[in-house]
């Protein structure tokens, strides 16, 4: 069995990390490359800087902030938020992003995913869907939570790797900084339907529920910001319960 990854999490907001509730009540946790600093230092797989605001402000992800974390990484750095197109891109991989995280610009122009795939290589782009329960589906929505787009999450997830992404990153907006536990009933069924890494996002409150997620979820990989922002559980010391329980992570 591949090594489960644990990956945290910077929501950033004029280049300063938030943390809220669904998507909203903002609070700030803190500075993104002294965070940064510290997660490489505790042993997080890697790391993700999403823009929190920039697609709703129409404005690209800071390049300084990502120069800023890059200085402080050994591993892997995703950069997601308001990356409308190629140029965007090329932007926050030129500033120290290793990945790319698409979600509003790829549901409005799908062929962007192919392209940066063909430019980057597949393992760079990431999609990331941000999803609510309804009914008996889960719906995609758009612009930081706000606006449904009308797409099922498990058929988005499907179209995306046939057009060439490397990862998807699924967000529950019911469960984000709720942590009350990743929504493992939506995980797996997006993990049943494509053979791409599926990243779990959304409630991690306990070590258990990273237990739960890799299990009963099938995910690949688990996303946490709450938890690991204001220290409420270390890197080490999860990663030690995990293996403690027969899941296998990166050391």
């Amino acid at each position: 069995m591949l090594a489960k990854r644990i990956i945290a999490c910077l929501d950033v907001r004029d280049g300063q990390v938030v943390k809220g509730i669904n998507f909203e009540s903002l609070r700030s946790a803190g500075d993104p490359a002294t965070l940064a600093r510290r997660y490489n230092e505790e042993g997080i797989d890697e790391l993700v800087i999403l823009d929190v605001t920039a697609t709703i402000e129409k404005r690209l992800a800071m390049a300084a902030t990502v120069r800023a974390v890059a200085r402080e990484l050994f591993i892997p750095l995703c950069v997601g938020g308001g990356i409308r197109d190629s140029d965007d891109a090329a932007a926050v991989v030129d500033a120290g992003a290793d990945k790319v995280s698409l979600n509003t610009a790829a549901l409005a122009d799908p062929d962007l995913i192919s392209r940066l795939a063909g430019q980057y290589g597949s393992q760079a782009v990431i999609i990331a869907i941000d999803a609510k329960r309804e009914g008996d589906r889960y719906g995609v929505y758009v612009r930081s939570g706000t606006t449904a787009s009308g797409r099922d999450a498990v058929e988005w997830a499907k179209e995306a790797e046939s057009r060439g992404a490397g990862e998807i990153l699924l967000t529950s907006i019911d469960r984000d900084g709720t942590k009350s536990g990743f929504d493992c009933e939506m995980t797996a069924a997006v993990s049943a339907a494509v053979s791409i890494p599926v990243i779990a996002s959304g409630g991690a409150g306990s070590f258990d529920d990273f237990v739960a997620v890799f299990t009963a979820g099938r995910a690949d990989a688990a996303l946490a910001a709450s938890i690991f922002h204001y220290s409420e559980h270390g890197v080490a010391d999860l990663k030690a319960h995990l293996r403690d329980r027969s899941i296998s992570v990166r050391i």
